[in-house]
């Protein structure tokens, strides 16, 4: 009788190094250090190569997870990247900021027992070995003969525009900031994302021939409407985000001192705040800075607030830690960085000194009651429970809404939250305009974006009438010298395409 051999995991996660928090909290290098090559296939090993794998389906955008694993498993690591980025084209950003715990790895089996596969760090592994290496997909991209223009720069603009690009069109993306990438270069601090990172994204995106125009205000220089007339777009993608901060309309939020945390967060990315005196554009913090919130956004506004000088970072926070929407690692770094916590605590007014800055953060204790519509126990303040505390700063993080202008420009039409109505193919109610990620859902993850970005895109070809088609990229490794060989999926063609 043949004996059936059971392969044996470690029991552990691999090691990942990570910066001490002491030192971690007065620099802006990245915290978590990544895997090297060894720890990396030691993960890999961790796989169970499950048959109906529940991570896929646990992935917004379904990547195969075995599937670049096993590749890994047998050191083909650019193939594994290739067979990655068959569904996503940003894996060192992904495996970085996406909420692997919710999504793949929160349905991992492994995770019954042990800690789960670290999928997402796998993911920034390979990612960022492209990087290093300058992998790159070579294929043959036949032009057709239309035009795309993009508003904004961010994850699902630049999954669209790729896609799109691809696909032969000439594309353009009119980002209002700077410099371009979105949340991923305003929102996120470098010491979770290098901006380095993102230069090497937006650089693969414009090598497919994508041009980034920045310092441009859709809605103000011109319309949607105008990108379709006289500006001679075929189609548009909408996927501006949802950049414009909530506050909570109580006493004292018009003192100096009082911001929210995209403002913090943008001076510090796009502006470099922390860079005094290179950058002549500093921050002042004061010692002590209050931060109302305790989602990603409030954890990265607390560290960076440590990180630019302040003594004292508190969070208030009306719920309690269980009810925390932040990532638990992020959670777990600002702990360790010193960040105080005040759980069941709601500000209920700012007080100001004489020359109206913010120097008191009043605030009452909650207790929880009957969940609320979200499904959270709904906090109920405590009566006569009101406390103060000294703060230089108060950074508003409790959420955002969609920008208005590109609403109050346009014939859009948009729902009753102001953000941008769409049918399930993402088209808008003006013909030809399509839309996709914040500025159609609210805030949410940047691999939702991506694959709103792509279900766009193909929603796009299907209107510009550009038939699907997929490539099949071979390597010089393999002894195709350099060709590929294109499926068209409509007509059920093969061809082989010899390259320059």
């Amino acid at each position: 009788m043949a004996r059936k051999t059971i392969r044996s995991i470690p029991q552990e996660r691999a090691f990942m190094p990570v910066q001490d928090p002491e030192a971690r909290a007065r620099n802006f290098e990245e915290v978590a250090l990544g895997f090297d090559r060894e720890n990396a296939l030691l993960e890999c090993e961790r796989c169970l190569m499950c048959p109906q794998p529940a991570c896929v389906e646990g992935c917004p955008v379904n990547i195969d997870i075995p599937g670049f694993i096993a590749k890994m498993i047998g050191k083909d690591f650019e193939g594994a990247w290739n067979h990655l980025t068959d569904s996503t084209l940003l894996p060192a950003v992904c495996g970085r900021v996406c909420p692997q715990e919710e999504q793949c790895e929160g349905v991992c089996p492994v995770g019954d027992r042990l800690e789960p596969v670290a999928i997402g760090r796998l993911e920034r592994w390979l990612g960022d070995q492209a990087i290093a290496n300058g992998w790159r997909k070579t294929s043959h991209i036949e032009p057709v003969p239309f035009r795309v223009g993009i508003v904004g720069s961010g994850p699902a603009s630049m999954a669209c525009a790729a896609d799109l690009a691809k696909a032969g069109c000439k594309v353009t993306i009119f980002e209002a900031l700077h410099a371009p990438g979105g949340v991923l270069r305003y929102g996120i601090p470098e010491f979770r994302l290098p901006n380095s990172v993102v230069d090497a994204e937006i650089a693969n995106l414009e090598a497919l021939g994508v041009e980034i125009r920045c310092n441009t205000l859709v809605g103000r220089l011109f319309t949607v409407e105008q990108m379709l007339g006289e500006m001679g777009f075929d189609a548009v993608f909408i996927g501006a985000g949802a950049g414009t901060p909530r506050f909570m309309d109580i006493p004292g939020e018009n003192l100096n001192g009082v911001l929210s945390a995209n403002e913090l967060l943008t001076r510090c990315n796009l502006m470099h705040a922390g860079d005094f005196p290179s950058y002549d554009t500093p921050l002042g913090l004061g010692k002590r800075v209050a931060v109302i919130g305790a989602g990603n956004t409030a954890m990265d506004a607390m560290r960076v607030s440590l990180r630019l000088g302040a003594e004292e970072v508190h969070c208030v926070y009306r719920r309690t830690e269980v009810e925390c929407p932040a990532r638990k690692e992020e959670l777990h770094h600002a702990q360790e960085e010193g960040i105080q916590f005040h759980w069941l605590t709601t500000p209920v007014e700012l007080l100001g000194d004489a020359e109206n800055n913010v120097r008191t953060i009043r605030c009452q204790q909650m207790e929880l009651g009957e969940p609320d519509e979200s499904g959270r126990r709904r906090p109920v303040p405590v009566e006569g429970s009101e406390f103060d505390f000294e703060a230089d700063t108060v950074v508003y993080a409790i959420g955002t809404s969609p920008n208005p202008i590109l609403g109050q420009t346009s014939k859009l039409r948009l729902n009753k939250w102001g953000y941008i109505d769409t049918d399930a193919d993402l088209a808008t109610s003006l013909a030809g305009v399509y839309a996709g990620g914040d500025i159609v859902t609210g805030a949410a993850t940047v691999i939702l974006a991506m694959g709103a970005g792509r279900r766009a895109a193909a929603s796009i070809r299907a209107y510009l009438g550009i038939r699907d088609s997929a490539v099949v990229y071979a390597a010089d490794r393999n002894g195709f010298d350099n060709s590929l060989f294109g499926i068209d999926l409509a007509e059920k063609t093969f061809t082989h395409v010899q390259l320059a």
